[in-house]
């Protein structure tokens, strides 16, 4: 989107109504006129996004903009058509290719959108970080969305996963996103990640011994889990520690959610 211009959504019932109006008419002919001289003047990027954004409804936007602010995150109106233009590729992709189990799109604003949306914040302090075991972009490409100058490489072996990430990084124009598709453990990266993150990725103990390889000196895990994970840290492997655990609350979704940052000890 051209920096700097307001992005404004004409919604799908609006266009449809324009599209019923009798040309011949007065009014018709007006609408009709405004409406196109409207498509035409935008940059090509802006015409993208309304025809991205036509299979989104006024109540999918409603319920994400009260999580937003439930959750007292602020966005800027150019983040928020980003982040519905992800979820209607989603949406749009679900159908085809089975990206995710969650079928219906009111609840994929909540358990993909809200959920990811609800740890952005534990974020803020990296500048390199990778989302292993992204699966569709989970939280990769919100995070991305997010912060728009920070660099996200989402990592995942699935191919039809990666393949549906580099559409949407292109058709969202997502500058600061890498793509790749591998395991984990093949991918030796040009430099190493102040922030490794997974959400359902896999147990604390599997994601500390595969992503060692990807952290940089004070590097930190991040691990998003359901209900706190007290087995999995007695688990964990010598050299490897609970620096903090947060409860997070995300709007519309029940059960317990926990942000984890595990961090290296010394053992000299």
């Amino acid at each position: 989107m051209t920096a700097g211009m307001p992005f404004v959504l004409v919604s799908a019932p609006f266009r449809e109504w324009v599209a019923a109006c009798d040309p011949l008419s007065d009014i018709g002919s007006l609408l009709l006129s405004v409406f196109r001289a409207r498509i035409e003047s935008l940059p090509e990027p802006d015409k993208r996004y309304m025809s991205l954004l036509a299979g989104i409804s006024e109540s999918m936007r409603r319920r994400l903009m009260a999580g937003l602010q439930r959750m007292q995150l602020e966005p800027t109106e150019q983040q928020v058509e980003l982040l519905l233009g992800y979820l209607s590729l989603l949406i749009k992709w679900n159908k085809a290719y089975n990206l995710t189990s969650i079928r219906d799109p009111e609840k994929m604003v909540d358990l993909h959108l809200l959920d990811s949306l609800a740890v952005v914040s534990f974020f803020a302090e990296g500048e390199n970080i990778i989302d292993v075991g992204t699966g569709p972009g989970l939280p990769g490409m919100i995070l991305a969305i997010m912060y728009p100058n920070k660099r996200l490489t989402l990592l995942d072996s699935n191919g039809k996963k990666t393949r549906f990430m580099f559409q949407a990084k292109t058709e969202l124009g997502l500058t600061n996103v890498t793509i790749v598709n591998d395991r984990v453990e093949a991918y030796h990266p040009p430099e190493p990640f102040d922030m490794i993150a997974s959400r359902a990725f896999a147990s604390l103990q599997d994601m500390v011994s595969w992503c060692q390889h990807l952290r940089a000196d004070n590097g930190r895990f991040l691990a998003m889990k359901g209900q706190f994970p007290q087995q999995e840290l007695d688990a964990l492997p010598a050299g490897y520690e609970l620096e903090a655990s947060y409860p997070i609350e995300v709007p519309g979704v029940e059960g317990q959610r926990h942000m984890l940052r595990l961090k290296a000890v010394d053992q000299h």
